[in-house]
C-alpha cells in the first residue's frame, strides 16, 4: 500500500526566503534517497507562515528506510543544519495518509 506523508510546516514569516531555498534543496535529494516527491508548497494568499510537503512511499518500511537514507547523505545532512542554522521552521508536523481506492 502507498503512502504519502504530509508535511506541516509552521515558518517564520520574516524567513520565507530561507524556507523556499531549503525546500528548492530537497527538490533533489527526496527523489535521491528514494522519496516519490509531490513538491512543496510555499505561502501565497492569506496565511504568511504555513507551508506543505508531500512525499509518497511504497510502504511504512520504504519511509522508514529513506529517512536512514538521508541521516547518512551529506546533502540532506547540511540541508537539515541549514535549517537548524537559521531557524527558520517554527514547528514541524507529519500525517501519513493512504488513498482511498474503489
Amino acid at each position: 500500500m502507498t503512502i504519502t506523508v504530509f508535511i506541516r510546516y509552521q515558518i517564520d514569516p520574516f524567513k520565507r526566503a530561507l524556507f523556499e531555498e531549503y525546500s528548492k534543496r530537497w527538490l533533489t535529494i527526496i527523489p535521491k534517497a528514494g522519496g516519490d516527491l509531490l513538491g512543496y508548497w510555499m505561502p501565497h494568499e492569506g496565511t504568511n507562515n504555513i507551508a506543505f510537503a508531500l512525499i509518497s512511499f511504497e510502504s511504512l518500511a520504504a519511509y522508514e528506510s529513506y529517512r536512514a537514507r538521508l541521516r547518512s547523505d551529506s546533502e540532506g545532512m547540511a540541508n537539515f543544519a541549514f535549517a537548524e542554522e537559521h531557524q527558520f521552521i517554527l514547528a514541524e508536523e507529519r500525517t501519513f495518509l493512504r488513498k482511498v481506492v474503489a
